[in-house]
Formats: structure tokens, sequence, C-alpha cells
């Protein structure tokens, strides 16, 4: 991918440029092989931990890079752009990290932080059940008071790292029905009772562990509260602001992929004695792609830089989610439609694409919810 990036600070600059040397030299070649095999790339989260992009968007005191927001999501973009499942397990593990960052004691952040932020742990966002997806206040996965803090029972559903992942925000209930009664816990994935159950054969993202996680009797100390008792429904909506976010980056960046390779494709492919590319019909729809792109990345950008800004960003973060969402999945199904029959065979990656696509129009709350809360807003 050559995306121009012209508004980048030296050190921004810089900063992409490592990062799409590991794309490019390390994760590009090794797709096809990992989803193919639905095989999770574990050592290459390590890879990407080392180089110090586990922990970007948070404050270098706790561990992490102290970029903004802003140029975060563009290296996800990057990463996307080469292996959608890397940059969507990079943005869960960012994801993972907010609540502790935003809500936990100075205490719980000196000493969980430096080695979540470091690179070396993976995390996962346990805040949906089996029966409580979109309605996320009634989950019912239970934590009751014990001797030694509490006593967790239930099942997290659609768990993004699941069984891979080194530590848990597990959503629970420790008080009454409804979104008050719900509170956040820090769980080392280690605690006895915490079982990953078998991953879901999932239609794309092939390579990204997705599993339900179960809590039988598991026993996570008080010290493990993250915020007050109470307030977990609010810390799982401020967390998904930014998780929306980055996976409007997600987005682009598999959109920019499918669209990359079907110019290349259009340039090359020959009909009639001149290449396809020269045909309104194929180079309208391309123009037609490039500027969804284009809108759906200043998109993403405008509500990144009203976070960095310190500003209410909830409808802006809504808004990018379902544009770029729902733009990746129309141009990776056009970018099948360039190729042909080509486009419907696994020889290409495009047919890639458009499976993986799908799928981002769904989590981090569906696009039916983003226009619930962007109608809210208004």
């Amino acid at each position: 991918m050559s995306v121009d990036r012209p508004f980048l600070s030296e050190e921004g600059a810089a900063l992409i440029g490592l990062v799409r040397e590991i794309a490019d030299g390390e994760l590009a070649p090794r797709v096809d092989g990992f989803e193919a095999e639905r095989r999770f790339p574990r050592e290459l989260f390590r890879l990407l931990g080392r180089a110090g992009l586990l922990g970007l968007p948070y404050p270098e005191e706790h561990g992490g890079g102290g970029v903004p927001y802003e140029l975060y999501l563009q290296v996800l973009e990057e990463l996307a752009a080469r292996w959608l499942a890397i940059a969507e397990g990079v943005s869960v593990h960012s994801l993972s990290c907010y609540p502790l960052v935003a809500y936990g004691t100075d205490l719980q952040r000196k000493k969980h932080l430096p080695d979540m932020l470091g690179g070396e742990l993976l995390g996962a966002y346990c805040l949906s059940e089996p029966h409580s997806g979109s309605d996320a206040a009634a989950l019912a996965t239970r934590a009751e008071p014990g001797p030694d803090g509490y006593v967790v029972r239930g099942t997290k559903a659609w768990i993004t790292h699941a069984g891979q992942a080194d530590f848990y925000n597990v959503f629970v209930r420790t008080g009454g029905p409804g979104a008050s009664g719900i509170s956040c816990l820090l769980v080392d994935a280690a605690t006895p009772g915490v079982q990953a159950q078998a991953p879901e054969k999932t239609m794309g993202l092939r390579s990204s562990t997705v599993a339900q996680l179960v809590f039988d009797g598991a026993v996570v100390g008080a010290d493990r509260l993250i915020g007050e008792a109470g307030s977990g429904f609010k810390i799982a909506l401020s967390a998904l602001d930014g998780g929306r976010l980055g996976i409007a980056a997600c987005a682009v960046g598999l959109a920019q992929a499918a669209l990359d390779y079907a110019v290349a494709y259009a340039r090359e492919r020959e009909q009639f004695g001149r290449p396809i590319a020269e045909f309104q019909g194929v180079g309208f729809m391309l123009a037609d792609m490039a500027t969804q792109i284009a809108a759906a990345r200043a998109l993403y950008l405008a509500a990144a830089r009203l976070r960095d800004a310190g500003r209410p960003h909830s409808a802006e973060a809504a808004k990018a989610k379902l544009f770029c969402t729902d733009t990746a999945m129309r141009v990776t199904t056009d970018a099948v439609q360039v190729l042909g029959g080509a486009g419907y065979v696994s020889d290409h990656p495009v047919e890639r694409y458009m499976r993986e696509a799908k799928v981002l129009q769904i989590f981090e709350g569906t696009n039916q919810i983003q226009r619930l809360v962007i109608s809210r807003s208004l």
C-alpha cells in the first residue's frame, strides 16, 4: 500500500515507515498460510510488541508509545492492508488496555500496565454473551463476593483472542439488573475456572481466534476491580468509542488493499484489445471505490482529532465505524466484480477481502447499533 500521508510529523512518518517495513517483510508473506490453516499468529504479535506497536495510543509513563490516536489509527490502517486479522488483534488489545488506563487506580496502573503495554502480553475484551450482544446491559455473567474477592460464573461469547490472551477485561454483574449493576474485572488468563471453548469456524478472519469463554467459579481478587462497583457499563461504552475508531481504520486499510489490487489487475487484464481499466464501466467503478475510501479515511481521522483534543466524539466514532465498514463491504465486493471469475477464487486475495469485510459491519456494535447511536445524538 502506498497511501500518501502528507500531514504526518517527522516522528509520525518514521513510525509509518517502520510499520510498512514490518508489514511488508513479516506479515504479508505469511497471511495466506495462517489464514488457510486457521492458525493464530501469536509470535507475530510478540514481534509487533517488541517493536512498540501494542501500546501506541497510551502514555509513555505507563509503558505506552504516547502517540496521538490520529497516528495510531493510521498504523492500524497500514497493518490491515496487509493482514486484517493482525490489525484487528492490535485494535482489540488496545481496547482491552483502555479500562485500566482510564479508570484504574495509580497502584493498579503501576502494577499491570507496563506488562500490558510493553508488548509481551496480549489482551481480550469480554462484553458480549450468548444472549446479550447488542443489548449489552442485559449481560448475565455474575461475580459474587467471596472471602478472596469475587467468584465469577457465566459465559462470554464472540471473544477475540479467547484462549490466546494473557488477560481479559470481563464485564460482570455485581448488582441488580440493568446497566447500574455491571462492574469490570481484570482477569488473569491463567486463573483456575477460566476456560476457552473450541474456536468458532468463521467466514473470514480465520487466523483470528474467536470463541466462548466460560467462567466456572473463577476466583478474582478484589484488587482486580477496575473503577467502582457498578460503573462497568460506563467503562464499556467509553472503551467502545476508541474500539469503533480502530475498526473504522482497519476497514479503510482493507478497502485500500482491495482497490490497489483491482487497479493493478484492471491495468493488466486485456479484453477487446485493450486493458479493462480503459472501459468506463470498470474505470468509473474504480473511481467510485477510490472516492469512497478517501471519504472514509477523512471521516475516521476527523473523529480521531476530536478524541485527541479531549472533545466528545461518541457520535463521530459511530459515524466513522458505520461509514468505513459499509465502504469496505462495497469496495471489496466491487473488487471481486472487477476481477470477474478470477475474483471468486482464492488465487487472488480479493475473495478473502470480501469475506473479511462482512464482519467489520458486525463487531464493536453492529452498524444498526451505530445508526441508533447517531440518531440519538441528533
